[in-house]
């Protein structure tokens, strides 16, 4: 068994933005499950909600009495300091974090608006500090002295940089969050609001939109439900029609391996909400990006019409997320938005397949998905395992580059899967090799997945995309490391089931 260290670099402007936009998402999408929380919480208990509850909703009652709730105190302290924390983290482990929530704190304090935004940069910024600080004395503390001087190094740092944020980022982040704001109500009052597809969706196509989603829209989109109880942003981008219109274009009017996958490839993308399954279609045709962006303005210009949004963050973007965040009385609007962005997307779409069907099938182009596949995951930076199964063939084995190591016999009973954040890639690739390990009678081995910074060297095996093992390899420098082309249906695969079978102990 082979790995590789071949990297593809991609140009570094887009790279750089991608590393940002992952290093975003990967404060946020750890704590989605408290944004849905939160979103349910105010869809039901606010005034205007489902069951008013002034204790819960943080409203007058009938007698006047007011109440703090826990609507918003989740929003201006839990939300934030889970982001700080996750993003300190990511920077320097707990002590990282601990100090990213402590200065994080402060700006919430000193600030009049959320602070979803300065979350996201105090977070990291005092788990960097921290790191720096703890670089000055690195080996220098006498024995006995080492938790005195972590813990007072650490806390009175905290309480500098939570001083430097009540009186000095506060101001200036309320400042820009408020031009953030009303910028976007400009662009609603204004009635331009849908020209944003026009940046949105390519971006989407281009794995650009985690830093304009997680970085822009969802700190925007708490700050409106805190204000009016639903936000129109939190559908810029999760709106699953565009998607579903361009891939039934494909169903009735595409030709080959792209008309064959299209129908599986609707209930992952509308059903599941993993829209990166869609972005090889329009990769496979460009001008394909017409019809997105048409549908995508679509859908917000029904939504700015009705009036309608959503109470939290749908993620995935699946009909069902959508549906269950969408606000009380705002059904009709989002349902149309839904409706009318497949519709348009569909038209444009066909019209687009239909103008060139005759010569896709004289030159053969147009059906084979292997080449838009190779695009969209080199414009990732990384493996995904729902687009391996949309190839016509499945992509080779690469082989071992100069340096690459020789997986041994070793004996495995931790197998892991890594990408950048540790969910949809190395999810699905880890149940696919969990399945054939179980269908080959192989027991006492375990296999998880978790994003490439959080690996902690203890796992047997890791398995990564081939351009983000020597990522891998640094942070888990002990392990064996296997790169694969295919999440989905690498061959690489059977050699794994076939060493941890012939271990000792491990076949049934």
């Amino acid at each position: 068994m082979t790995t590789t260290s071949t990297t593809s670099k991609p140009a570094g402007a887009r790279v750089a933005v991608q590393r940002f936009g992952t290093f975003l998402s990967g404060m946020v999408m750890p704590n989605i499950a408290a944004f849905i929380a939160w979103g349910i919480i105010t869809a039901f208990f606010i005034q205007t909600g489902w069951t008013p509850v002034p204790q819960l909703g943080g409203f007058p009652d009938a007698n006047g009495t007011e109440y703090p709730g826990i609507v918003g105190p989740m929003l201006t302290y839990l939300l934030p300091l889970l982001i700080a924390y996750t993003g300190g983290k990511m920077v320097y482990d707990t002590r990282g974090g601990v100090v990213g929530a402590i200065m994080t704190m402060g700006v919430i304090a000193g600030a009049d608006t959320t602070m979803i935004l300065g979350a996201m940069i105090c977070g990291p910024l005092g788990g960097w500090l921290i790191k720096q600080v703890d670089k000055i004395w690195d080996g220098k503390i006498r024995p006995g002295f080492e938790m005195l001087v972590n813990n007072f190094s650490a806390g009175i740092l905290g309480f500098a940089l939570a001083m430097l944020g009540f009186f000095g980022l506060a101001p200036v982040l309320s400042f820009v969050s408020q031009v953030l704001g009303n910028a976007v109500q400009w662009l609603l009052g204004a009635g331009l609001l849908p020209l944003a597809s026009i940046f949105i969706e390519p971006a989407k196509v281009l794995f650009l939109n985690n830093a304009i989603n997680h970085g822009v829209l969802t700190p925007l989109a708490a700050d409106q439900v805190a204000e009016s109880g639903k936000s129109i942003l939190f559908l810029l981008e999760a709106n699953p029609g565009p998607g579903l219109g361009l891939l039934l274009a494909f169903t009735f009017f595409g030709i080959g391996a792209a008309r064959a996958t299209a129908p599986g490839a609707i209930v992952i993308q509308f059903l599941g909400g993993i829209h990166e399954i869609y972005f090889p279609y329009v990769l496979s045709k460009p001008i394909l990006l017409l019809a997105v962006i048409a549908g995508g303005a679509t859908g917000v210009a029904t939504n700015v019409a009705f009036g309608s949004g959503l109470v939290g963050v749908a993620s995935p973007g699946s009909i069902f997320a959508v549906l269950a965040a969408t606000e009380r009385n705002s059904f009709i609007g989002v349902i149309l938005s839904v409706i009318l962005s497949a519709a348009v997307s569909f038209l444009i779409a066909s019209v687009i397949l239909r103008a060139s069907r005759k010569r896709d099938l004289a030159s053969g182009e147009g059906g084979d998905l292997s080449a838009a596949v190779a695009k969209t995951q080199a414009n990732k930076g990384k493996e995904s395992s729902v687009l391996g199964g949309l190839a016509a063939n499945p992509v080779a084995a690469t082989a071992p580059a100069a340096g690459a190591t020789v997986a041994t016999a070793t004996a495995v009973h931790n197998i892991v899967f890594a990408c950048d954040a540790g969910m949809g890639s190395s999810a699905m690739g880890a149940s696919v090799l969990r399945n054939k390990l179980k269908k080959a009678g192989v027991e006492g081995v375990t296999v998880t997945n978790q994003a490439i910074a959080n690996l902690t060297g203890d796992a047997d095996l890791v398995i990564t995309h081939k351009d983000l093992t020597d990522r891998a390899r640094q942070k888990s420098p002990n392990s064996q490391h296997v790169s694969v082309d295919n999440f989905m249906n690498s061959p690489k695969y059977d050699e794994v089931v076939d060493q941890v079978q012939h271990q000792g102990g491990s076949a049934q």
